[in-house]
């Protein structure tokens, strides 16, 4: 395999949870190569074991049995955003972001260029100094996805960023994370519950089946690119939903 040609790769990967009563199976013998630059959504019923996918390729969680193998076989430099955008409520919008480049002593004018190229990036240069309290539910998930970019991960991980969200905000937030994706070309893999999101933004969709987790789908993306919310009436868009949906209530 050449290391250069895939971004992860699991390996008939499963993870348990120890209890009371014996043991959870929350993924079970799950095998997927992603290459680099991929934006990879992940559906699937409630504890499917999506977050829990999310933990083992960030290094949060260990596999029960299997593998996940990295070029140079080592954890790649990741960023994770979750459904809370976790803002610290005593740091500005500047603050927040620049927190992870504080926390590694990087040079001041370093900090300067960089969040500032960051909030051009998330379009909130009118709110760089507002306090986290005054954003709304959007302008936060920017804010918590401008963090995690601004360490310029090798892998964005993001566990249902914009679930919290009224629709409307949320598929304005899609529009987004999209152009941020299409500027950054990051391998991206994106939990969600939303099929129309998965398919508006990703290359490539992978559905999980009800617990314990394992490969039900995995579906090519082909719908042309650049999108935008006039994609949701493409026929084509219409056809691969119902695929998907067949998928996930199987």
């Amino acid at each position: 395999m050449n290391e250069q040609s895939f971004a992860f790769h699991l390996n008939a990967v499963s993870k348990n949870f120890p209890e009371k009563e014996g043991e959870l199976e929350a993924l079970e013998n799950v095998s997927l190569e992603v290459p680099p630059e991929q934006f990879l959504c992940v559906l699937g019923p409630s504890g499917s074991g999506k977050s829990t996918l999310l933990r083992l390729l960030a290094g949060l969680l260990k596999p029960s049995s299997g593998e996940i193998l990295f070029p140079g076989n080592e954890q790649p430099s990741v960023g994770l955003v979750f459904q809370q955008a976790n803002l610290m409520p005593w740091r500005d919008v500047w603050a927040n972001i620049s927190l992870p480049l504080e926390l590694r002593a990087v040079e001041p004018q370093e900090i300067e260029r960089r969040v500032t190229e960051m909030i051009e990036l998330v379009g909130l240069q009118e709110f760089q100094h507002a306090w986290s309290a005054t954003l709304s539910g959007g302008m936060a998930q920017r804010v918590a996805i401008a963090r995690a970019l601004i360490q310029d991960p090798d892998l964005l991980l993001l566990d249902e960023p914009f679930g919290a969200l009224d629709a409307i905000t949320r598929e304005r937030m899609g529009t987004e994370l999209l152009h941020i994706w299409e500027k950054r070309r990051k391998t991206v893999v994106l939990v969600t519950h939303s099929i129309s999101e998965a398919l508006l933004l990703s290359d490539r969709v992978v559905v999980l089946t009800r617990r314990p987790g394992t490969v039900c789908l995995d579906l090519l993306n082909d719908l042309p690119r650049p999108r935008s919310d006039e994609t949701r009436y493409d026929p084509h868009f219409v056809q691969l939903s119902r695929t998907l949906r067949a998928s996930i209530e199987q």
